[in-house]
């Protein structure tokens, strides 16, 4: 079976290729690199330099044949899709209209999007299901839950089939340490915590410790990176098998807070991890905490590493090289 991972160069995915590879797969990985790293390429795995906004490169690469197509291209920060909504719709919105039109052409089918729980903007309900309203709080979602609107179309009106892949917080690095980059720009907690670990920051800043929480921190729901990509694997063959198209949420079901993942990530680095107390952050609600029913169900899928250790201890060992302490 032959893959074309688009964006298959960043942090989620190259994890999506490498678990490609892992099953025997052969995989092709388009990139433009913006946000992708050479480092994560790996040696097993043909790499095809291209960007989803000329379409022509697309259609040179599809037109190659593939059994099937990831869809990891996209911008990513929910915060500056406000401040540049532009640049959102046109990377991620106009970006996957050149994607699925150039498939159409190529008759290349399925394709396993990866989407977002800010789809869903804040929870009405807990745990959060795949049928919870869909209101997104930023047009980062707001793009996710489109391109997700896109996709329903092209499977109706083209036969198109795909995989939808709503994750929650992904974290981690493969336990093996095949996966060789460290995420650029990071802006969720894990990798934060590990660079005020090692140094290149001075200090954390922990916003809002007056929630209605256990311990007044938020709680997010965290899932190691291997097991998002997993999913991916196991979600094309089912559509395989099934000639279905489906839609799921990956979470570990488990909510961790932020004083609670600062506190493992104290004992595991060793490091004091210094933070300070800040207000709230205006859209940040208290608890986010995923159902993943539906992936069990569907795909027989059971996270295996996103337990608090493992997230931690797989991150510092990307981190600890560059310890300035």
């Amino acid at each position: 079976m032959r893959i074309l991972v688009i964006g298959g160069a960043g942090y989620i995915g190259s994890h999506v290729a490498r678990a490609f590879l892992d099953r025997g797969y052969e995989v092709t990985v388009f990139d433009n690199l913006q946000s992708g790293l050479r480092e994560n390429l790996f040696g097993d795995a043909r790499f095809v330099y291209g960007d989803i906004m000329r379409p022509e490169q697309l259609r040179a690469v599809m037109a190659e044949g593939f059994d099937g197509c990831v869809h990891l291209a996209a911008l990513k920060a929910a915060g500056q899709s406000m401040l540049n909504p532009e640049a959102y719709a046109e990377a991620n919105i106009a970006g996957t209209i050149n994607i699925l039109n150039q498939a159409s052409e190529a008759g290349l089918s399925p394709i396993i999007f990866s989407s977002s729980a800010a789809v869903y903007g804040s929870p009405q309900y807990l745990p959060i299901d795949e049928v919870h309203p869909k209101e997104p709080e930023n047009f980062y979602g707001f793009t996710k839950l489109e391109i997700e609107r896109l996709l329903g179309w092209y499977d109706q009106l083209k036969g198109m089939r795909f995989a939808a892949i709503r994750y929650f917080n992904a974290a981690g690095y493969d336990v093996e340490g095949r996966v060789k980059g460290l995420e650029l720009n990071p802006e969720n907690l894990l990798p934060i915590v590990m660079e005020v670990a090692a140094g290149i920051r001075p200090k954390l800043s922990i916003y809002g410790t007056d929630y209605p929480t256990r311990d007044g921190s938020c709680i997010r729901d965290y899932v190691h990176v291997s097991d998002l990509a997993e999913a991916h694997v196991t979600a094309f063959e089912y559509i395989r098998t099934h000639d279905k198209s489906l839609t799921v949420n990956l979470g570990s079901q488990i909510g961790v807070s932020v004083l609670e993942m600062v506190e493992r990530a104290r004992a595991i680095t060793g490091s004091a991890v210094p933070a300070e107390m800040a207000p709230r952050r205006p859209g940040d609600p208290a608890e986010l905490v995923a159902s993943s029913g539906k992936a069990l169900e569907l795909l027989g899928w059971v996270p295996k590493y996103s337990d608090v250790d493992t997230l931690v201890s797989s991150t510092w060992k990307m981190y600890e090289k560059y310890v300035t302490r």
